[in-house]
């Protein structure tokens, strides 16, 4: 079990550290997909399928890691469970068939998220479900990470899901204009669903308290950072005034 945990730890740090590269290398390179989708990073596909294929496999090896668990029904870990597989059965079955219009995303991203997404898996499933003390979550619900975490996570998905709805009704079938999202916490950043994002898997490190759940939210932050503030340039850049006026921070409100 000591060498299993060695291994463990080392594939934090090692996750933690390609995270940091991901983020520098990001300040030079636009992740290619959406508004700033690019046929550099491979062939397009379906964005719907896209996103399937992206985003599942994190909800699959979840499931296979906490049925064969024996800590299956212990309540800490069911609740951690649950809030993690709410956020992505919302991104891998439901956000995609909201989506409107017939967008691409290169295969590339694709290939990336699915491979980051199948590593984090092992990450928060690997923690919760095998690798924390028996005695770890132990009165969990007589301290305040649990409530707080809860608090900020259901927070973040609220922002993130109101967000993409924001995003989603800019504009009318067969539109192909851009326009500058408004409203909810849209009013603070440019960035608003990547906002919430980012809030939702703070909220979950907390309630996990757990290094695993703080290297997913490095990676959340080198993931999205660097993309919202290209975001921003595009938006300065295509709207000028309209965009610079607002006073918006790009992806945390009043800070960045």
């Amino acid at each position: 079990m000591e060498n299993i945990l060695t291994t463990y730890n080392t594939f934090l740090w090692v996750m933690a550290a390609v995270a940091v590269v991901v983020f520098v290398a990001l300040q030079f390179f636009e992740a290619g997909y959406g508004y700033l989708f690019d046929r550099r990073y491979g062939p397009p596909v379906n964005n719907k399928v896209g996103w399937v294929l992206m985003e599942s496999p994190v909800f699959v090896a979840m499931c296979i890691l906490w049925a064969m668990s024996e800590r299956q029904w212990a309540t800490v870990p069911l609740v951690l469970f649950s809030m993690f597989q709410l956020h992505y059965f919302q991104r891998s079955f439901i956000f995609p068939l909201l989506m409107r219009g017939k967008s691409k995303m290169p295969l590339g991203i694709v290939l990336m998220g699915m491979v980051f997404n199948t590593l984090n898996a092992l990450m928060q499933g690997g923690w919760i479900f095998y690798l924390a003390p028996a005695d770890y979550y132990a009165d969990w619900f007589a301290k305040p990470y649990i409530y707080v975490g809860v608090l900020l996570f259901f927070a973040g998905m609220f922002i993130n899901m109101q967000s993409d709805y924001i995003i989603r009704h800019l504009r009318k079938e067969g539109d192909t204009r851009h326009y500058i999202p408004r409203g909810g916490a849209f009013r603070y950043v440019s960035s608003a669903n990547y906002f919430g994002e980012l809030l939702e898997w703070t909220g979950f490190a907390i309630a996990s308290w757990s290094w695993a759940g703080v290297v997913f939210v490095l990676w959340t932050f080198a993931n999205l950072a660097p993309r919202s503030a290209s975001l921003y340039k595009r938006y300065a850049k295509e709207f000028g005034e309209e965009f610079t006026s607002l006073g918006r921070k790009r992806i945390i409100p009043f800070i960045y």
